[in-house]
């Protein structure tokens, strides 16, 4: 459900970015996010506002407080050309532009059924080595998906950084973890959501997250099997008891994905590990 507040940048962005160009790039559930340019540069725009409950879904006030709880991770890690700050319905943040396909956008020629294009392993590396970065740096991405990873021409660039966990985020605008896109969640996180309404997101759901968006990317398949109009609950529970489905991603890829998958954390390679088996 998309916001019509949002469907416009607010007055205060305006001051603090004054764009010569600006479009809407999506509007929906919570968040919008405007393609800006302004000084011979281009920014991403996030507005955050909160979902209003419906008779499917219950009310999500936290991503209100996405964007400026994003803006502050990207802050403290040193990306320049970022602000952040609150709007009349919740937050927003300016970001660097990150122009490039997507992971799965990229590997569509891998799935195209009865192709023989395999993935690119440099592909997969340079998305485990953007991973790696921000590991280093101490933090769990907490939403790794295939959209997530935005592939340019000399570098992969890691997005969406507002679940981020492993250090101090400002009160105003930390929320509670509640898990992410469940074909990318690993079963410990699934399963302490089920148990308790919360998680906290590590280097190894990473690495799992990982796994499911490189299989995704390269089959088109799901790593777990549930019904695809399953409630999120049933999707959980499939993921907690490790349901996999009889499906490994292409070449050379598949036994590391396979391993990158394994139901218990302790037994996943690192990401280090990951780099240098892609390597």
């Amino acid at each position: 459900m998309s916001n019509p507040a949002a469907s416009e940048l607010p007055i205060v962005v305006l001051d603090a970015i004054a764009p010569t160009e600006s479009r809407c790039h999506l509007n929906r559930r919570g968040s919008a996010v405007w393609d800006v340019e302004s000084d011979g540069s281009r920014y991403a725009v996030k507005l955050g506002y909160p979902i209003e409950a419906t008779d499917e879904w219950s009310a999500q006030p936290w991503t209100a407080l996405a964007p400026a709880r994003e803006g502050h991770i990207l802050f403290k890690l040193g990306l320049k050309g970022v602000l952040y700050g609150e709007w009349e319905q919740g937050t927003w943040n300016i970001q660097p532009w990150r122009e490039g396909p997507d992971l799965h956008d990229l590997w569509k020629p891998v799935r195209k059924e009865g192709s023989k294009v395999e993935p690119h392993l440099d592909v997969a590396l340079s998305c485990a080595q953007a991973l790696a970065d921000l590991h280093r740096r101490g933090w769990a991405h907490g939403d790794v998906q295939p959209a997530h990873f935005i592939v340019g021409l000399d570098t992969t660039y890691l997005i969406d950084l507002a679940l981020a966990h492993g250090q101090w985020v400002p009160d105003g605008y930390d929320f509670a973890y509640r898990g992410c896109l469940v074909h990318y969640e690993a079963p410990e996180i699934s399963r302490a959501i089920l148990e308790t309404g919360e998680a906290v997101p590590t280097f190894e759901s990473d690495v799992y997250g990982l796994g499911a968006s490189l299989l995704m990317s390269a089959t088109g398949w799901r790593a777990v099997e549930y019904p695809d109009d399953a409630p999120r609950s049933v999707q959980r529970q499939a993921v907690a008891d490790g349901k996999r489905r009889h499906v490994s991603a292409p070449g050379k890829l598949g036994p590391l994905v396979d391993a990158m998958l394994s139901h218990s954390p302790s037994d996943r390679p690192t990401i280090d590990e990951v780099i240098s088996a892609l390597s």
